[in-house]
C-alpha cells in the first residue's frame, strides 16, 4: 500500500491563533495546547493519528498503533480547532481530505465496511505483532470503534461539505446491523443487543460462528455506557431496528440471581414499543440515578458529546447526566476528600492503562476504583446478600481530565474551578499538549503522555463549549434527530429531578 502525505511539514506544527485584544477564555488556551498533542502525534506519511504520545510531544515518542476511535477522534478534533480558529479552514480541509483518503486504502472488512481495530500508523497495515511486547494480535473488528469512527464521519459531512462525498461513501458503507443479534435476551425477547465485535479468522478463547465471522461471546448489554453511539447510528441509518434501544438493561433484575452485583436497585417497570424494561435504580447520598458499569465518565458521558441527550430526553437523560456529574463530584470532594473529581479509565500514573471511576456510581463490584489502592465499596443486595465492610480511607485518587472536560454542558463552574486548581496545584500535571492523562493527587504522580481518545473528548467538549454544540450540530442533523431524537423522548427514568 502506497501511502502519500500531501501536509506539508509546517501543518505538522500547528497554525498559532491570531492576536487579539480580547482575553480568550480558560477553555480556548486549553483547546490550543491540545490541538499541539495532536499535530504532534500525526504521522505525515499516512495522515493517522497515533494512539498516544510521550509528554514531552517529542515524535520519537508516538505509539506505533491507532484504531478507528483515534482515527474518528482526529477528524472530529480538526473541525472543532478550525472553527475556534486555532487552523484555517484551508489546512482544517486538506487535513480531512488526507485522513479520509487514507481511510479509503485502508484495509477493512469488505462485506459490512467495518475497520480493523488496531493499524499501524506508520504504514496503514493491520496489526499482527503487538509492538510494545511482540505477542500476536487476532484482527478484530469492534461494534463501539467502528461507533466512535463513524460518529466523526458524520461530523465531517456537515462541517465540512468538500468532504461530504468521501466521508458519506465510508459512512454509508458500514452496516452496524451486521453486530445485532436479535436473540441475545432468548427467542421471545422482543428487541436485541449489539456484539462487543468479531474476528475474521477463527481466535482464542470464547467466540460464536455465525455469517461467516467468529463473533464475541459478550453483548453490550447495559444503556448507560459508550456503545450506545453504535446503538443511535445504526437506528438512525435503519440498519438495527428502534425497538433495540430499549433491549438494553437500565439496571440488571433486582431478583437474588443477580445479587453479586454492588447494590440492588429499585425501580419500576414500564414498556416502550412493546419492549418491557425494567427502570431500575441505583443510589447514592439520596439521589436516584441510571449507573453505569464502572462509574466512570466516558462510559456515561461520551455519547452525549454527539447527541445532546438531556434537551432530547428530559423524562430520563436530562434527569441522570447532571445527577451523574454531581455523584462523581460528591465522591471526589466528599466521600473520598480527594480536593479534586473527575474519574473515568486513562493512562496508569505508575505505567500502562487502568480503568477509573466513582464506586459508588457504577454496578461492577470488581471496580472501577477511584484511587491507586483500588478502593472498593459494596452496598449489598437487600435481603439476598449483607453489605460488605465500608471503606476505612480512600487511597491516592486518580484524577482525569477528559473527564472534568466530558461534565462542562452539567457543572460548568465546578468542572472549570476543578481545572484550573488541578493546574495550579500540580506543574506537572499540564504540559504543551494540555492536560496530561492522569495525575494521583496525593502523591502528585502524572502518567506523562497524552491519549488521542482522551484529547478528543477534551476538544469535543470544548467546542460543544465554545461554539454553541458545534460537534453536537454537526452530527446531529439527517438521520440522526429524525431516527433518533423522537426515541429518546419517550422514556423516563424512575428518578426524579436534582432538588426535587
Amino acid at each position: 500500500m502506497k501511502l502519500v502525505s500531501i501536509l506539508a511539514a509546517t501543518l505538522l506544527l500547528g497554525t498559532a491563533p491570531a492576536a487579539t485584544a480580547e482575553p480568550k477564555p480558560a477553555l480556548y488556551g486549553y483547546a490550543v495546547d491540545t490541538w499541539r498533542s495532536f499535530t504532534a502525534m500525526l504521522d505525515p506519511r499516512t495522515n493517522l493519528v497515533a494512539d498516544n504520545i510521550g509528554g514531552d510531544l517529542n515524535p520519537v515518542t508516538r505509539s506505533k498503533y491507532t484504531s478507528p476511535t483515534n482515527i474518528g477522534g482526529y477528524l472530529w478534533s480538526t473541525v472543532v480547532a478550525r472553527d475556534l480558529g486555532i487552523i484555517d479552514r484551508r489546512e482544517a480541509s486538506t487535513r480531512i481530505d488526507a485522513t479520509l483518503d487514507t481511510l479509503a486504502r485502508l484495509k477493512k472488512h469488505e462485506p459490512t465496511g467495518m475497520y480493523f481495530n488496531w493499524y499501524d500508523p506508520a504504514n496503514g497495515e493491520v496489526l499482527r505483532i503487538w509492538p510494545e511486547d511482540g505477542n500476536p494480535v487476532h484482527p478484530f473488528l469492534s461494534s463501539v470503534d467502528n461507533g466512535w469512527l463513524a460518529a466523526a464521519l458524520m461530523v465531517v459531512r456537515t462541517a465540512e461539505p468538500s468532504a461530504r462525498h468521501k466521508a458519506e461513501k465510508l459512512l454509508y458503507g458500514m452496516d452496524f446491523g451486521f453486530y445485532y443479534n436479535p436473540k441475545s435476551r432468548g427467542d421471545d425477547f422482543p428487541a436485541g443487543q449489539l456484539r462487543g465485535g468479531f474476528w475474521p479468522e477463527k481466535p482464542p478463547g470464547c467466540s460464536v460462528f455465525d455469517k461467516d465471522v467468529y463473533y464475541t461471546c459478550n453483548h453490550y448489554d447495559i444503556l448507560n455506557t459508550e456503545p450506545r453511539i453504535a446503538s443511535y447510528i445504526g437506528i438512525a441509518l435503519g440498519q438495527i431496528p428502534r425497538e433495540h434501544y430499549f433491549g438494553t438493561y437500565r439496571t440488571f433484575p433486582d431478583t437474588c440471581d443477580w445479587s453479586w452485583l454492588k447494590q440492588k436497585p429499585v425501580g419500576v417497570h414500564r414498556s416502550y414499543l412493546g419492549v418491557p424494561v425494567f427502570e431500575g435504580t441505583y443510589s447514592y447520598n439520596g439521589k436516584r440515578f441510571v449507573p453505569t458499569w464502572g462509574g466512570d465518565m466516558f462510559e456515561a458521558l461520551m455519547p452525549a458529546l454527539f447527541v445532546p441527550e438531556e434537551r432530547w430526553a428530559p423524562k430520563s437523560w436530562g434527569l441522570n447526566h447532571p445527577i451523574y456529574v454531581q455523584g462523581q463530584i460528591e465522591h471526589g470532594l466528599g466521600e473520598a476528600k480527594y480536593g479534586y473529581w473527575g474519574f473515568s479509565p486513562a493512562s496508569n500514573p505508575l505505567g500502562g492503562y487502568a480503568a477509573y471511576g466513582a464506586p459508588p456510581l457504577g454496578m461492577d463490584p470488581a471496580g472501577y476504583p477511584s484511587d491507586l489502592e483500588g478502593t472498593k465499596v459494596d452496598y449489598g443486595f437487600g435481603e439476598c446478600r449483607a453489605p460488605g465492610p465500608a471503606p476505612q480511607k480512600w487511597g491516592d485518587g486518580v484524577v482525569t481530565p477528559h473527564a472534568v472536560f466530558l461534565a462542562l454542558p452539567y457543572a460548568k463552574d465546578a468542572a472549570l474551578a476543578n481545572l484550573a486548581k488541578l493546574k495550579r496545584s500540580f506543574g506537572n500535571v499540564y504540559g504543551p499538549g494540555g492536560f496530561k492523562d492522569s495525575i494521583a493527587v496525593r502523591s502528585g504522580k502524572v502518567a506523562d503522555r497524552y491519549l488521542s481518545l482522551d484529547q478528543a473528548m477534551v476538544l469535543g467538549a470544548i467546542g460543544n463549549s465554545l461554539r454553541h454544540d458545534l460537534v453536537r450540530n454537526a452530527f446531529t442533523r439527517g438521520e440522526i434527530e429524525r431516527g433518533i431524537r423522537p426515541l429518546l423522548a419517550i422514556e423516563e427514568f424512575s428518578i426524579r429531578r436534582v432538588g426535587t
